[in-house]
């Protein structure tokens, strides 16, 4: 069994070490949920107070032209394309991922409409995540159509002659499941469907080639990989022989040819930027550019690449030890632990004491979090691992933690069963 010894030298020889230096991240914390909140960027504070004090506070309104306030979304977007496998001018930075996820389910469904009316069904995952689920079922039953759920392992049966959008999750955000993204495209593809995908727990985590896998559509979020802040804005991407195709329904000023024009009519710009709708949210976006910027200083160093090797390594060694160590007492990995299925988190299950146990780590320093169950699915203790950050001594001290807090039994403490808001 790797030993912490054998972990310390791995974080030695590690060239993606030096990353670690871009975040402002207590020594004493072992931080294993970057999958739902990133760790601040050490630039982002004096970015951000730039911005308060010198473009809002002392220039003003002329910081829209002066500091560039007004291309923000595209050129966040831009860098965020980097990372996805997309283009310049193919992706914008705006509003929230369940926002954007109903722009583009919208724009799939119009398309598919003029192309082939008679396919009237959007097929997701039941597992997905609910945000997208409920934006689906919004739009089924605004369209009169039918959003029809099914099993990870059902999506190329599913994809019958009535499907028109095949909407997934690249990566599950309950068990670290990843599909083959130009795969199941293809398959989609082949069947006449769309397909839009959910980048929130991929990007800045696994390699996307959105392009390459000929993707029709995508979201993601700001705030988990992309360490962009709580409520980051999120992005959007259509493939350029969609984009001009329909006029995303929230059809906003920002996302006219000419919005400074004030022309009474609606006039969509070109390419992506239709997809813009209000004014962008110019603190959060800054806020955001800086965290994009961590995961593109991996760029000298072999970038997403490196990083999803080191990901794999970090996933694989944390599985490993979790059933060497915690099997005895009743804890399972149930992620995959074939890495080429496996995002850049593992999630565990256990039939009693989850959210407590959680809990329990949380108070030792040890963060990560918890995902409620229901009769079909266990409740899951969940853990992110970002590569900029993390360390393979981390790794095995949340391990040993973990092992502590079941062999002590301190997790039935009246006090880690008091459930938060927020879990």
């Amino acid at each position: 069994m790797t030993t912490r010894q054998d972990c310390l030298a791995l974080d030695a020889a590690d060239p993606l070490a030096p990353l670690r230096e871009h975040f402002d991240l207590p020594d004493d914390l072992i931080y294993l949920d970057g999958n739902s909140l990133g760790v601040l960027p050490r630039a982002t504070p004096a970015r951000v107070q730039q911005v308060v004090r010198e473009e809002w506070g002392r220039d003003l309104i002329q910081s829209w032209n002066t500091a560039g306030w007004i291309d923000l979304p595209q050129r966040v977007g831009d860098k965020i394309a980097r990372l996805i496998g997309a283009g310049a001018g193919e992706a914008v930075a705006a509003d929230s991922t369940s926002v954007n996820l109903y722009k583009v389910l919208m724009a799939a469904s119009h398309i598919a409409r003029q192309d082939q009316p008679a396919r009237r069904v959007i097929v997701s995952e039941r597992s997905n995540f609910p945000t997208d689920l409920y934006i689906a079922e919004s739009l089924a039953r605004e369209l009169g159509w039918t959003l029809r759920l099914i099993e990870p392992e059902e999506v190329e049966a599913a994809l019958t002659h009535d499907v028109a959008v095949l909407m997934l999750t690249h990566v599950n955000y309950r068990t670290g499941r990843m599909h083959d993204m130009a795969a199941v495209t293809r398959a989609a593809h082949a069947a006449g469907a769309l397909v839009v995908w959910d980048l929130a727990h991929s990007a800045g985590a696994v390699p996307v080639d959105l392009r390459g896998a000929d993707a029709d559509f995508a979201v993601g979020c700001g705030y988990k990989y992309l360490n962009g802040g709580p409520g980051a804005p999120a992005f959007v991407w259509a493939h350029p022989r969609h984009a001009d195709r329909f006029w995303q329904p929230l059809a906003g000023w920002m996302g006219h040819a000419a919005p400074f024009r004030f022309t009474p009519d609606y006039q969509p710009a070109p390419g992506i930027a239709r997809y813009l709708c209000g004014t962008p949210a110019v603190i959060a976006m800054s806020a955001l550019d800086c965290g994009v910027d961590t995961v593109l200083a991996a760029e000298p160093l072999g970038g997403m690449a490196a990083l999803r090797e080191k990901s794999i390594a970090l996933t694989t060694l944390f599985a490993d030890l979790v059933e060497a160590r915690c099997a005895e007492h009743g804890i399972s990995v149930v992620s995959p632990r074939e890495a080429a299925l496996r995002g850049s988190q593992v999630c565990l299950a256990r039939a009693e004491g989850a959210y407590a146990i959680v809990q329990a780590l949380i108070a030792r320093r040890v963060v990560g979090d918890f995902r409620a169950g229901d009769a079909q699915t266990p409740d899951i203790l969940r853990f992110g691992f970002t590569p900029l950050y993390t360390r393979h001594v981390d790794v095995w001290d949340a391990v040993e933690q973990l092992v502590q807090v079941m062999a002590s039994g301190e997790w039935r403490e009246a006090r880690f069963h008091q459930r938060a808001a927020v879990t």
